[in-house]
């Protein structure tokens, strides 16, 4: 019996380590396409129920010297960051230093309106506080250079809030700074001393950190604006003082990869807390996670960007997956690349991605596609022909091109996403439904 039993265990593990490497094959697969088509350069790691399937680098890690990225790679990870700053926050609420209902003028006595807005506030962009990235002028020419908290606040401290706090949902950079001022206020560290030892050293995150600009390893990748066929152009480092509490960590796919297991283990926080943290509040956003639904299954994620660098950090909790991607030029398919891989990684259908060729359509077909559409949350979308060429917009963006893939379908070159028109019973256009990141929205023509 025993006998038996010892075979049968062995065919187990056969079989699962079979399964497990046809779907690393199928994730590589997934990669060196997306990489061939310029839509992906960094690393990319995934791993289901505590199992690696692939962790790997592709395209450059610096252009000019030759190198390439692997799976050792460092880059700027963004505002993956935040979730980062929120767990150093819900470890002092559980050192009862402070609570998520303090006010801000706890911390800044003088700041406008501060009596109305908490650290719940922050944590969730319900402050209303203006967002310092939207300072064309600053971003455009201080980036680079180091800057102090008093500067960095006097960039949004005496605008007026967008909307009463708590009341509405708008993404902040400016919040998550002040939550990393007001860290150093209740511990008398520095933000990085806390990250280190709360965080990064008890996980032994050892390429993890927060000056990228005096970083110095042969691992650390250049961020492009540009790279590939268009041309290659190297991005300025954004400097830690700036993107701070919101933005500043530098990582690889393997030190994000052992901060998400430590979710599971509740080795950095206590189940109580990790479960305040994925409650969202306003717009499906809680303390520095986004939490949704994907393949009707549930998630928590967030993405990144900061100059030359994008990430994208996206958990299936029940399923125990993870995909993690960071790449060193702006990356808009990222959402399409962590959802195919997730879909891989699932078993569930997906499709490797090839390279679109534009057929060729009439001026006069092309004009009936020609209107405004709305959509049910009351944005419209606009359709337009010019020279030849169809193009859309949504409310309060620019046009983007859109290429028939055939009759009634387009695509669009600048973000993963396509466009099908809807006819009616009479052969006319009256609706448009637009396709992106697994997730389609109705607009009906309405003139």
């Amino acid at each position: 019996m025993k006998k038996i039993l010892a075979i049968s265990s062995i065919l187990t593990v056969f079989i699962l380590s079979a399964a497990a490497q046809i779907t690393t094959a199928r994730l590589d697969e997934i990669m060196t396409a997306f990489t061939a088509l310029e839509k992906f350069n960094g690393s990319v790691l995934v791993a289901k129920k505590g199992q690696v399937l692939l962790e790997k680098g592709y395209g450059w890690k610096n252009i000019k010297d030759s190198t390439r990225n692997d799976d050792k790679t460092i880059y700027q990870i963004g505002s993956v960051t935040k979730q980062f700053t929120s767990a150093i926050i819900m470890k002092l609420v559980e050192q009862k230093k402070l609570a998520v209902t303090h006010k801000l003028s706890k911390y800044y006595p003088d700041y406008p309106k501060g009596d109305s807005i908490t650290i719940h506030n922050l944590l969730t962009h319900t402050s209303g506080i203006y967002n310092y990235t939207n300072d064309g002028k600053f971003m455009n020419s201080e980036i680079a250079k180091p800057q102090t908290e008093q500067k960095m606040i006097s960039l949004f401290r005496d605008r007026p809030l967008d909307f009463s706090p708590g009341s509405k949902y708008s993404y902040s950079n400016s919040g998550y700074s002040l939550l990393g001022y007001i860290i150093v206020k209740v511990t008398g560290k520095s933000w990085e001393q806390n990250m280190r030892e709360l965080i990064l050293t008890p996980l032994r995150m050892q390429h993890s950190g927060f000056n990228f600009t005096s970083l110095k390893s042969p691992d650390k990748a250049t961020g492009y604006f540009f790279l590939g066929a268009k041309g290659n152009q190297p991005a300025p480092i954004v400097d830690s003082t700036v993107a701070y509490s919101a933005g500043s960590l530098y990582s690889t796919v393997g030190d994000l990869y052992r901060w998400e297991r430590s979710i599971y283990t509740n080795k950095i926080l206590t189940a109580d807390s990790w479960k305040k943290t994925f409650t969202p509040f306003l717009s499906k956003y809680a303390y520095g996670w986004s939490i949704d639904t994907l393949f009707d299954r549930n998630t928590t994620a967030h993405s990144g960007g900061i100059h030359g660098f994008n990430s994208y950090l996206l958990r299936f909790p029940e399923e125990e997956l993870v995909v993690i991607l960071i790449a060193n030029k702006p990356t808009p398919a990222m959402n399409a690349i962590s959802h195919t891989l997730a879909a891989a990684s699932l078993n569930l259908p997906y499709e490797v991605p090839k390279e679109k060729v534009a057929t060729t359509i009439s001026d006069e077909k092309l004009a009936t596609y020609v209107g405004t559409y709305q959509m049910d949350e009351g944005l419209e979308v606009f359709v337009e022909l010019e020279n030849h060429q169809l193009k859309s917009k949504i409310s309060g963006q620019k046009f983007f091109d859109l290429f028939p893939e055939k009759e009634d379908r387009f695509f669009l070159k600048v973000v993963e996403a396509t466009v099908e028109f809807v006819k009616g019973t009479d052969g006319k256009v009256n609706a448009l439904i637009i396709n992106q990141n697994g997730r389609s929205t109705t607009a009906k023509k309405i003139k």
